[in-house]
Parts: structure tokens; C-alpha cells; sequence
């Protein structure tokens, strides 16, 4: 038959003159699209949900949706609806509530994120929502992406601090767009609001929807910080900080009942008329481009470095904290060097995990360290020691085992954890070194394990055993001068023995008398082993916070925020570097 269109049997792609008008809606109304425009972008966020009072969670943030390219016409009304957050708990109610729906309906299509949980009570659950409340102890933490959504809207709140020894306060950060909530930590501290997603929509780099900070309760810890992107800080017995207007961000979490939990931050729906001109294509044509891999594609082949946070020390335990996990391309030894990423123009938003806490001398465990990410590169935190007579934990790499004081010395031994954990190709990390028994007092334990090896194994019997020191890091350099990370914690002996094991080449702190040396910032060290006795011990050492480095060709433009977080340099050869020692978000362009 007849084509009017020439014989062209590709799907025709419609002009568009739509001045690449944005229009910002914080309130219900219409967006009037201009007379050219046939093509728009959309972004939609909900409204974040309020944080819980007394040791409350923090409030989860409002979906985050993107849709490109939306069939729209020109000169045309188009209704968006926009809600406020969630109330924050005050008494007798503190439990924070959920934030409204953002939505735009377009040709009989609606197109909606809907509104973050509530952050819990007292010894109450987070409610679900886009990203779920954080919880506090006794309770569970809210689901994210409720109701579900492809791709999903947002994250889970983050867990309440374990079970005692101590009273327990530290409640869970609400989940943000691209990361769940902070867990509650010991001692008393609140977990921080998950991170949240980064758009140029508007034609400027703007994160959106993070959660709020958990609360503490009568200053027995650290309240939780907002997620980046409007995330509102939780607070230690004062009132919490409501999320920010627009964002999406979930609100505080509270200390006390009669200081209420922070509001959830309004929704927002930002549209971006199109300019694009027109042109067809037969589909014969485009398929044979793609299978020669001619079609037109534009991307920057990036290489990166991402260092997880390491682990902090187990107080009161002989076992050396575990590496942050390190993933790399292009630069550092090449059985370790993954493939460089296809990177498009946009924002990109960057999560620096932050080290693991300390575990005080009281016998109270430390805390692992946090991940680190970059698009689709995650490195998980580090795994913290064992306690008295218990493995190690599983991480990027893992922890240090550590023994026990039995009667009979040498009758058994704690392994340490497992590294790689999740499993990466190439391996981020190893396993820590195994704890040994002594006699009573005289117990021994593994380095943490690095990521170029694992964990020292400690030997004994008593008293002539020694500790495990910890596993070395790992050469790269993606900056220029060659530097190591993710070394693991050196672990120590007991408190009749009082000697520790050196930390790993990378960052590791080592193991010492009375109490262990922390890993070193922004190379994802494991912290070292404090001193171990049964009545009491060492603080274990803090683990170091992560890092983020970006190399691309010259061609490539890179910016980033924060200030002083995030450094741009330039290599001599020409490539450009962009380093972040803290979480941000980075634009490529």
C-alpha cells in the first residue's frame, strides 16, 4: 500500500519546540505548556514523612521519580498535585506521620510518587511509605517503595540500636531516595537519614528526598543527621529539624516526647519543555547500526575509586576491625582492576561511608563501617570484630575473631569474618584473622582483614601467644602519587599480656594498650583492638571514613558539591580528577 511517509517504517520521533521551559510546581496547580512544546521531561517527588518523638525515628523521604520524554501538546493544561509533610509525634501521639502524594496527570496517565513513613515511637515501628521511618528499639524499621513502584521510589528506614548491655536509645535514620536509613548504634547513637537522589532537571544539580536523622534520648549518644537532599537532623532531647520545603526530606527524629519529632518537607513536580527536532529512521537501519555498534551513543568511559568505611574496635575485645571494601578501575594492581564505567552527561550523587564506631571498654560491640557509592559501583563497609569468644563479622572485609578465657587454653578458637561480603568480581576485600584462647585473662585476637590480604591469625597458647595484626591495604594511583587504603585493624591480647599487633599498610589502626588507634580518614582503615579482660577493657579504635575518587579524559567537565568535601584537580597527562572525601553529588558534562 501507500506510505505517505516514503516507505519509512521507523517510528517517526516528533519535533518539539518547547524553549526548554522549566516550570517549578510547590503547590497544586496547572503546568500550560507552550505552544511548540510536544516533548517534556518530568520530575516528581512526595512529600516526606514526619519524624517520631522520644528516641524517635527519623521520617522517611517522598518518592523520587523521573520520566523522560513524555507525549505532551502544546498550549495545554496539565494539573499537578502537591502535599505537605508529615506531622513530626509530639505527645500522647509520637509517632511521626506520612507525608502526601506528588503527582501530574498527563493524557489520562498519572504520574506519582507518594509520601515517606513516619519515624517510630518509643519502642515503636517506623510506618512504610516511599521510603520507610526509622525505628526505635523494640521496633522495626518502615518499607521503602510502599506502594510499589518500577523503577522503585525510594528506600527502608534504618533498625534501632541492638539489645543491651545498657539501656538502648539510638533510633533508626529514615530511608532516603537512593540509600536505606542509618542503623541506631551503640552507645546510644541515632542512625543517620538515608542519602537522597540528585537531578539537573531545572539545569542545576539539586538533590532531593533524603531521610531524616534518628534521636537519642537524655544525651546518652549522637543524634542522626539528615540525609542530603532536605533530610532534617534528629536531635538529642530538643526538637528535631523539620525536613526542607520542596525537597521531599523526612523529618527528625526527637529525644524526648514533650520536643516533637521534625515535619516531613513538601513534595514538588518539575517539568522541562523540550526542544528536539525531528527525524525517522527505518528499523531495519537502526538494527544494523546496533549490531555494528554504530548507533550514536554518548558516554565518558570513567575510572573510579571507592573505599567503604572500615569498622570500628569492639571494646572490651582482642579482635582488630575490618577494612572498608575497595573497588577499583584503571589505576592500583591489575587482578583488583574492575572495568571502567560508560558514564553519561548528568548528576550523579556520591555516598562517602563513614567509619564505624567504637565500642566503648564496658564490653559493648563496635559498629561496622558504612558503604560507599558511585552509580553502580558499591564498596560495603568494613565488619566489625567479635565480642568475648565470637567471630568476627562479614563485611567488605571482615573482622577480627576473638577468644575466650576458658579453663583449658587452646580448646578452641573464633574465626574471623568473612570478606567480600556482598560478593564482588573483583574481590573488594578478606577475611579477618582468627582469635585464639588463653588461659583465664589471656586471650588473643585476629587482625581485621585489608584489602590486599587477610587478617593476621593470632597464635598462642598462653602466655607466650601473640595477636594477629591487620590485613595490608591496597596501592592505587587513580590521584597521581601512589597511596594505600583499606588496611585492616591490628588486634591485641588481654589485659595481663597488654600487647597489640601493628595495623595494616592503608590506613589501619593497630592494636594497643589500653586502648586501640582508630583507622585514618578517607582510607577506610579498620580500627584497632583495645586490651581484652573479663571484668572490662580497652575502647577499640574508631574505623576511617571512605573515599570516592573520578578520573576521566580530558574532553570531560567535572563539578561537585560540596565544599571542602570535593577537590578537582588535573593530572599532567591531561585527565581530569575529581576527589570526594564526604558525600556530595558530582556533575559530568
Amino acid at each position: 500500500m501507500a506510505r505517505t511517509n516514503g516507505g519509512i517504517i521507523g517510528k517517526r520521533n516528533a519535533s518539539s519546540f518547547g524553549k526548554c521551559t522549566v516550570t517549578s510546581k510547590t503547590s497544586t496547580g496547572a503546568v500550560t505548556t507552550q505552544p511548540g512544546t510536544r516533548v517534556m521531561d518530568v520530575l516528581v517527588v512526595g512529600a516526606g514523612g514526619g519524624g517520631g518523638a522520644t528516641r524517635g525515628g527519623g521520617g522517611g523521604a517522598g518518592g523520587f521519580r523521573s520520566f523522560s520524554s513524555l507525549n505532551v501538546c502544546g498550549n495545554s493544561p496539565y494539573t499537578a498535585t502537591i502535599n505537605g509533610g508529615g506531622a513530626g509525634g509530639t505527645t500522647p501521639s509520637r509517632t511521626g506521620t506520612a507525608g502526601g502524594l506528588s503527582k501530574i496527570v498527563i493524557d489520562c496517565t498519572t504520574y506519582q510518587s507518594d509520601g515517606g513513613g513516619g519515624g517510630g515511637n518509643e519502642g515503636g515501628s517506623g510506618t512504610n511509605g516511599a521510603s520507610g521511618g526509622g525505628a526505635t528499639s523494640g521496633g522495626s524499621a518502615g518499607s521503602g517503595n510502599t506502594p510499589p513502584r518500577s523503577p522503585p521510589q525510594g528506600n527502608d528506614g534504618g533498625g534501632a540500636e541492638g539489645s543491651p548491655p545498657g539501656n538502648v536509645y539510638g533510633a533508626g535514620g529514615g530511608g532516603g531516595a537512593s540509600a536505606v536509613g542509618g542503623d541506631g548504634n551503640q552507645p546510644s547513637n541515632a542512625g543517620a537519614g538515608g542519602a537522597g537522589t540528585a537531578s539537573n532537571i531545572t539545569g542545576s544539580c539539586v538533590t532531593y528526598a533524603g531521610g531524616g536523622g534518628g534521636g537519642t534520648y537524655l544525651g546518652r549518644g549522637t543524634a542522626g543527621d539528615g540525609g542530603s537532599g532536605g533530610g532534617g537532623d534528629g536531635t538529642v532531647g530538643a526538637c528535631a529539624t523539620a525536613g526542607c520545603a520542596n525537597t521531599g526530606g523526612g523529618g527528625g527524629g526527637s529525644g524526648t516526647g514533650t520536643a516533637g519529632g521534625g515535619n516531613g518537607g513538601s513534595g514538588i513536580v518539575i517539568t522541562k519543555e523540550l526542544n528536539k527536532a525531528s527525524g525517522v529512521w527505518n528499523l531495519r537501519s537502526q538494527k544494523a547500526r546496533l549490531e555494528q555498534g554504530t548507533w550514536p551513543r554518548f558516554f565518558y568511559e570513567l575510572d573510579y575509586l571507592v573505599v567503604a568505611g572500615g569498622a570500628g574496635a569492639t571494646g572490651c575485645s582482642t579482635g582488630g576491625g575490618g577494612a572498608g571494601g575497595m573497588r577499583m578501575s584503571g589505576h592500583g594492581p591489575s587482578p583488583l582492576q574492575g572495568s571502567a564505567l560508560e558514564i553519561s552527561t548528568g548528576c550523579f550523587t556520591i555516598t562517602v561511608g563513614g567509619g564505624g564506631a567504637a565500642g566503648p571498654a564496658s564490653c559493648q560491640a563496635g559498629s561496622n563501617g558504612n558503604d560507599s557509592i558511585f552509580s553502580t559501583i558499591t564498596s560495603a563497609g568494613g565488619g566489625r570484630a567479635g565480642m568475648i569468644n565470637a567471630v568476627g563479622i562479614a563485611g567488605g572485609s571482615g573482622g577480627g575473631g576473638t577468644g575466650t578465657f576458658p579453663a583449658s587454653p587452646g580448646s578452641s578458637v573464633a574465626t574471623g569474618g568473612a570478606g567480600n561480603t556482598p560478593p564482588t568480581d573483583p574481590p573488594q576485600g578478606n577475611p579477618g584473622g582468627t582469635g585464639f584462647d588463653g588461659l583465664v585473662a589471656r586471650t588473643y585476637g585476629g587482625g581485621g582483614g585489608g584489602a590486599g590480604a587477610a587478617g593476621g591469625n593470632s597464635s598462642g597458647p598462653a602466655p607466650n601467644g601473640s595477636a594477629g595484626a591487620g590485613g595490608a591495604g591496597v596501592a592505587n594511583n587513580i590521584l597521581g602519587p601512589c597511596t594505600t587504603y583499606a588496611g585492616g585493624g591490628g588486634g591485641t591480647t588481654n589485659a595481663n599480656n597488654g600487647q597489640g599487633a601493628s595495623g595494616g599498610s592503608g590506613g589501619g589502626g593497630a592494636g594497643a594498650n589500653p586502648g586501640g588507634s582508630s583507622g585514618c580518614a578517607n582510607t577506610g582503615g579498620g580500627g584497632g583492638a583495645g586490651i581484652a579482660n573479663s571484668g572490662g577493657g580497652g575502647t577499640g579504635g574508631t574505623g576511617g571514613s571512605g573515599i570516592v575518587v573520578i578520573r576521566g579524559p580530558s574532553a570531560v567537565t567535572f563539578a561537585g558539591s560540596p565544599t571542602p568535601a570535593r577537590t578537582l584537580s588535573t593530572h599532567p597527562g591531561g585527565d581530569k580528577i575529581i576527589k570526594f572525601t564526604a558525600s556530595g553529588t558530582l556533575t559530568v558534562s
